[in-house]
């Protein structure tokens, strides 16, 4: 008898790892969906939680971020804010301003550590990579 694949089975098939052979953690599905993040728009940690079938871990994703200067390929981590677009990762950067700097470099604009227009500069990874 075949075994039906669970919500998190599958969720899993359609994430950005894959079909790669290698066993990946949570922390590196993470990564990975960071990564697609263009260049001038901002996501959140619920979001990219909830687009890893996992809705109640932003505080992971939080964690994950923080250990993304390790991660090889380059992860963007200025580009993941909190869900009202605050900066609330700011303190991890060499330096509190580095974040908002990176992301106006990307010509995202920034007041008071909080992005400007985040609404329209949000990228939600259920809808843009699908689910």
């Amino acid at each position: 008898m075949k075994k039906s694949k669970t919500t998190t089975e599958k969720n899993k098939e359609s994430l950005p790892v894959a079909g790669k052979q290698k066993q990946h953690s949570f922390f590196e599905d993470v990564w990975d969906v960071a990564r697609q993040v263009p260049k001038g728009r901002v996501t959140s940690y619920g979001a990219i939680a909830n687009y890893l079938g996992t809705k109640l871990s932003a505080r992971m994703v939080g964690w994950a971020m923080n250990g993304a200067f390790a991660a090889k390929p380059k992860v963007p981590a200025q580009r993941v804010v909190n869900r009202n677009g605050m900066l609330s990762g700011k303190m991890h950067f060499e330096s509190p301003t580095r974040m908002q700097e990176l992301l106006e470099k990307e010509k995202v604009k920034v007041e008071n550590d909080k992005v400007v227009d985040f609404k329209n500069l949000f990228w939600d990874p259920a809808k843009e990579l699908g689910l």
